[in-house]
């Protein structure tokens, strides 16, 4: 079973090598989509082993435009910042042999320590256990079939991962690895329980639908 990853960057020279370093494995192309990057971002994916393309800056169309050239039964959309585990391939290809699987996600850790952070990761595997609803930062991965089956990336300016992790949902199971990605905690500096109220409010406005041109505006805030 083939295995494409794919990493949508910008302006990520100091994460965007160990994030491709990660995930090269026999057998599985990497793909940087880098947005417009105005750093080293670009040649630093490329010297790491990953193939280049570029495409206009935006989440959701970077993984769109990764997807699309990227060959492979199964997609994996991993942030620039994140590092997958050793055995990762091994691990998705394994749940990936249950056709009833569509896809799923790992278990999140950060790269630094704090008690904020374990209530972060906690309050992570608590929304996933209730509601199976994993952000990107836990490197979603996706049956093609599954994917073209719901038209691709959903293409909006927030919270594609979890339209992603919703509408395979709709079209089998989603499995959680009991594998742990390490992502960066900078988002989380200095304001670990401000950064966790901004999270909670925007998955309740993502569940009330409400528009996500604002609330992408409101959360960048």
């Amino acid at each position: 079973m083939k295995i494409a990853v794919v990493i949508p960057t910008l302006d990520e020279e100091g994460s965007v090598a160990a994030a491709v370093a990660s995930a090269r494995a026999q057998d599985v192309e990497v793909w940087v989509v880098d947005g417009g990057s105005r750093d080293a971002t670009a040649r630093r994916a490329v010297e790491a082993g990953a193939r280049l393309l570029e495409a206009p800056p935006g989440r959701a169309g970077q993984l769109e435009a990764g997807g699309r050239v990227a060959g492979g039964e199964v997609l994996l959309f991993l942030h620039a910042d994140t590092r997958l585990p050793e055995g990762w391939e091994q691990a998705v290809e394994s749940a990936c042999h249950d056709p009833a699987v569509a896809g799923g996600c790992f278990r999140l850790r950060f790269d630094a320590s704090g008690p904020g952070l374990r209530i972060v990761e906690w309050g992570v595997r608590l929304r996933v256990a209730l509601f199976g609803l994993p952000y990107g930062d836990q490197a979603l991965f996706v049956r093609r079939d599954v994917l073209d089956a719901m038209g691709g990336v959903p293409q909006v300016p927030i919270m594609e991962d979890l339209d992603l992790a919703r509408e395979m949902k709709r079209r089998g199971r989603l499995v959680r690895l009991p594998l742990a990605v390490k992502t960066a905690a900078r988002r989380y500096r200095g304001r670990v329980f401000r950064q966790m109220l901004l999270n909670w409010v925007a998955l309740l406005g993502w569940r009330l639908g409400l528009d996500r041109e604002r609330l992408a505006a409101w959360y960048a805030g």
